[in-house]
């Protein structure tokens, strides 16, 4: 019997409780440093009750992070562990390369429900990282533990690494590495992000939340265009713990993923 199967597919539907997911993604501490963090959030326990508590559908924290924080989001919602990250203090040509931060069985033992890592594809990193990756996959297929990859295409030979073309490229090249979920790129329009969801070939696109919004209803419109391009959901950050309301902007996101809300109709709970 391959019982792996029947996990993965059980551990998905923890994450995809709709078909649909919204995933706080909180590995910006080793990626940005801590100035990413207002200084009400600094302690990381304070920002994960604020969205845990507004009933956001999984978080994705490193190992250590998650260690830390277990009974903030222990029982409460989805756990992805990410087991690659790298810092900004490293020389600035070794930037475009992820290194190992945890693994799988790290993932298992504090309970995850996924383990996700990074590819930059088009790095000079890329093989590099695309071994990583193969082990994090090999160790989670054993498991039945799925495997969210961030697909970001990203490196000196891309110009614009959020042209549709090559966000697509990006996204096949996940498929075809094995990927169950995949975090990419906006590419600026509803049209443009069908194409990115019609490449998944049914794998769920998650969009990348990037930046924070100067005007919150701007990232609240994105959302509503991917949605309706086919995505599964949004992975998001910074639009969140840069937030004056944190709950306020997780709730906003969850009512357009979930019940297809229109951002006029839930800008309410930000203002």
């Amino acid at each position: 019997m391959v019982f792996n199967f029947i996990g993965k597919k059980v551990r998905l539907s923890r994450i995809l409780r709709s078909g649909r997911a919204v995933v706080f993604a909180f590995d910006h501490g080793v990626e940005h440093g801590p100035k990413d963090f207002p200084s009400e959030h600094i302690d990381p326990k304070v920002i994960l009750r604020k969205v845990v508590d507004a009933g956001v559908d999984a978080v994705m924290l490193l190992p250590g992070m998650a260690y830390l924080t277990h009974d903030v989001w222990a029982n409460k919602t989805a756990l992805i562990v990410k087991v690659t990250s790298k810092t900004n203090l490293r020389p600035e040509d070794q930037r475009m390369l992820q290194s190992v931060f945890g693994y799988v069985e790290d993932a298992i033992a504090l309970g995850a429900d996924a383990v996700a890592a990074t590819v930059y594809w088009g790095s000079q990193y890329e093989d590099t990282m695309l071994s990583m990756w193969f082990s994090v996959r090999e160790a989670a297929e054993r498991y039945g533990l799925p495997c969210l990859q961030l697909a970001y295409p990203r490196g000196p030979a891309i110009k614009n690494m959020y042209d549709v073309e090559v966000v697509k490229y990006g996204v096949r090249a996940a498929i075809e590495s094995g990927a169950d979920l995949i975090k990419t790129y906006y590419t600026g329009s509803r049209e443009t992000f069908a194409e990115v969801v019609r490449v998944a070939a049914g794998v769920p696109v998650l969009m990348s939340g990037g930046p924070a919004r100067e005007k919150p209803m701007d990232f609240l419109v994105d959302v509503k265009n991917v949605v309706e391009a086919g995505a599964s959901g949004v992975v998001v950050g910074r639009n969140v713990f840069q937030h004056k309301n944190p709950s306020g902007m997780i709730k906003a996101i969850m009512a357009i993923v979930h019940d297809n809300k229109e951002p006029e109709d839930v800008i309410k709970y930000v203002e």
